[in-house]
């Protein structure tokens, strides 16, 4: 897996240099000044967009090494080649059968899955027309024009980077592990009814939880329909969990600007019947920090990820009340291997033993039920699109949603 859920205990989370601590309390403070704008507290959604996103402080904003073995954590591009040329291919059959489009990548990371598709397509012979990407780190983009110029250089005139949605979109839009790292709202079930979480300062410095009646009336509704499909027996006294809004925002977003596509999303999560059940009344929150895995997003702030499984019945939702059709879900190792994972691997083999067992080493985190395979899901929407994605050919799980 690239993230752990099984947390590691706070206590033993190494220590940051002063240099990350003094980054850290800045962010403190900007904080502590919107916590007293507000009242005394911010909703834990205002918290963790802060906490990510905030211009020159936030985790994904600022300088620090998020990803690969100096990171924090590892996603699939780093894991292995083989996962982007596999995404490759489906974008290949999806921009064939739009006879010409663009390609859209949302937080691009390192670069290094936009580059491998892009060679990848080259050697297909099925270019995108552009390579888009929309990245809310300045940081982040730098290291993407440094990798994509080192790997793909001939190729430079086709990517370009946004700093919004384009006014309209044809083509492929994709999402690895973009959902889980948008801002959620945290809420409980109690005998005194349903609350939010909500963050404030803590009496010996730093941030506390705060319980707070649930006042939102979107979430008041997103919480009583889960509650009704669920049902109440499913939610124990003092139930957590998380509702992601931000999610179901940006797809009307998006949706409003796709004129003719397909989307693929990829992330960790579940379909709602798994989502909320009995054994996770704790709720998905965790956090990332030095590739440890712990649950308290309220300590590091701004030096740690803090993300929530996705509940991919909400994305199924979303996307049909915009306008998209679900084309396709289904699990990772399902999909790389519809995707022509076989096919790729061999083509990848040499005669040299090592690398043999290298890419052996690397499937298997991609692929088994127990690393990457089953925890991580694709979903598919298309508009305009009438062919399926050959991605879901081999196990299509779209009745689970």
């Amino acid at each position: 897996m690239s993230r752990k859920d099984v947390p590691d205990s706070v206590s033993e989370l190494p220590l940051p240099d002063e240099v990350a601590q003094a980054h850290s309390m800045e962010l403190v403070k900007l904080i502590t000044i919107e916590m007293q704008q507000q009242g005394g507290s911010i909703s834990f959604a205002r918290y963790m967009e802060l906490v990510l996103y905030a211009p020159g402080l936030g985790y994904y904003s600022a300088g620090k090494r998020k990803f690969g073995a100096a990171g924090d954590f590892i996603t699939a591009p780093e894991i292995s080649p083989l996962f982007s040329r596999c995404l490759a291919r489906q974008c290949q059959q999806a921009l064939e059968d739009l006879d010409a489009g663009d390609i859209l990548e949302f937080g691009a990371g390192t670069g290094v899955m936009a580059a491998e598709i892009l060679r990848t397509l080259a050697q297909l012979g099925c270019l995108p027309r552009r390579y888009l990407i929309l990245d809310v780190s300045a940081d982040l983009r730098e290291a993407q024009r440094q990798t994509l110029q080192q790997q793909v250089p001939e190729l430079m005139d086709r990517i370009h980077w946004l700093n919004q949605l384009p006014d309209s979109f044809t083509g492929v839009v994709l999402g690895n592990e973009v959902l889980d790292a948008m801002p959620i709202h945290r809420l409980g079930l109690g005998g005194d009814g349903p609350y939010e979480y909500v963050v404030t300062q803590a009496a010996q410095g730093g941030f506390a939880w705060q319980r707070q009646a649930l006042q939102d009336g979107r979430l008041r509704q997103r919480l009583e329909a889960v509650v009704a499909e669920s049902g109440a027996e499913t939610f124990c006294e003092d139930y957590i969990f998380e509702i992601n809004l931000a999610a179901q925002d940006w797809l009307h977003s998006l949706a409003a600007v796709l004129k003719q596509g397909l989307v693929l999303l990829i992330d960790y999560g579940f379909p709602r019947h798994e989502y909320y059940h009995p054994q996770r009344y704790q709720g998905t929150l965790m956090c990332h920090y030095r590739h440890r895995a712990h649950d308290d997003p309220l300590i590091l702030p701004g030096l740690q990820d803090i993300t929530a499984h996705v509940d991919f019945t909400a994305v199924a939702e979303a996307a049909v009340d915009n306008g998209l059709a679900v084309a396709g879900y289904t699990s990772q190792a399902q999909f790389l291997l519809a995707s022509g994972l076989p096919q790729v691997l061999e083509q990848a083999m040499g005669e040299d033993l090592s690398q043999q067992i290298t890419l052996n080493q690397q499937i298997k985190k991609l692929t088994l039920p127990h690393e990457m395979g089953e925890l991580f899901k694709v979903i598919a929407l298309t508009r305009g699109m009438d062919t399926a994605p050959t991605g879901f050919a081999m196990n299509d799980q779209r009745g689970r949603l």
